[in-house]
C-alpha cells in the first residue's frame, strides 16, 4: 500500500531552475560569452556547496571580479524572477488528492530551509507536508539517498510505501537510491538531462491522475 507522496520543490513545485539558469546566463552574457550547460547539469539538484560558480566565473571570465557584489546582484535576480513563477500544474491537484486519500506528504530538497520553507508559505502549500527535508537537515545530500531516507524516517514509513518527484537526474538517482519508486517530471532546464532512470516520466503532473500513479507504484512494489 502506498502511505505517502515525497516532492522535491525546484523545478516540482514551482520552476525555480529556470530563474537560476537565466540569472547565471545574462552574468556571462554580459562578457560574450556562454556557461557551458555540461556544468550547469551537474549542478542540477545539488546543493549549492557542491561546485562554487562564482570561483569558476572568476576563474574562468573575470578575475578581477568583485564577487560580493556579483552574488548580491545576481541572487536580487534569482528572487525577483522566481517570485513571478506559479506553482506548476498539477501540484495542488496532487497535493489535495493525497490529502483525500490520506497520505503523508513529505519534501526532500537540496536548497536550504530558509528557500524551500519561504516559498512553500508564500504559496500557501506548507500546511500539506508533514515531514520536510532541506540542507541543513541531513549530512550527506542528493544524488546520495540521504534526504529520502531522512523523510521516511519521519513520515514513519517503508521505502516501498512512498512515491518521490523529482526533475533531475542527481533527484532521481537519490530516491531510487532510497528504494522509492520515482516519477520524473522535467522541468524547461532538465528535459534535456538524462532521466531514463526514473521509473516513469511525465511532462507534468497534470498529464495523469494521482490515483494512475499510485497504481504504477503498486503494480511495481508487488512484482
Amino acid at each position: 500500500m502506498i502511505k505517502a507522496l515525497i516532492f522535491d520543490f525546484d523545478g516540482i513545485i514551482i520552476d525555480s531552475e529556470s530563474p537560476e539558469l537565466l540569472a547565471w546566463q545574462e552574468v556571462f552574457a554580459a562578457y560574450g560569452r556562454e556557461l557551458d550547460l555540461d556544468v550547469w547539469a551537474d549542478l542540477v539538484g545539488r546543493p549549492r556547496n557542491h561546485f562554487d560558480l562564482y570561483s569558476y566565473f572568476q576563474e574562468q571570465i573575470d578575475p578581477a571580479a568583485d564577487i560580493a557584489a556579483l552574488r548580491k546582484e545576481r541572487r536580487a535576480r534569482v528572487i525577483a524572477l522566481t517570485e513571478q513563477q506559479p506553482v506548476l500544474p498539477g501540484v495542488h491537484e496532487y497535493l489535495r488528492g493525497a490529502c483525500d486519500l490520506g497520505l503523508k506528504i513529505g519534501m526532500a530538497s537540496s536548497s536550504s530551509a530558509n528557500h524551500v520553507r519561504g516559498h512553500l508559505q508564500r504559496l500557501e502549500l506548507f500546511q500539506y507536508f508533514h515531514a520536510t527535508k532541506c540542507f541543513e537537515d541531513t549530512e550527506a545530500h542528493k544524488p546520495e539517498p540521504a534526504p529520502y531516507r531522512a523523510v521516511l524516517d519521519d513520515l514513519g514509513i517503508a521505502a516501498d510505501e512512498a512515491v518521490a518527484f523529482e526533475d533531475s537526474p542527481n533527484g532521481v538517482t537519490s530516491a531510487r537510491a532510497a528504494g522509492i519508486f520515482c516519477v520524473a517530471v522535467p522541468n524547461p532546464v532538465t528535459c534535456r538531462l538524462p532521466l531514463g532512470h526514473a521509473d516513469h516520466r511525465l511532462a507534468s503532473l497534470a498529464d495523469e491522475p494521482l490515483e494512475q500513479i499510485l497504481a504504477r507504484a503498486l503494480a511495481k512494489s508487488n512484482s
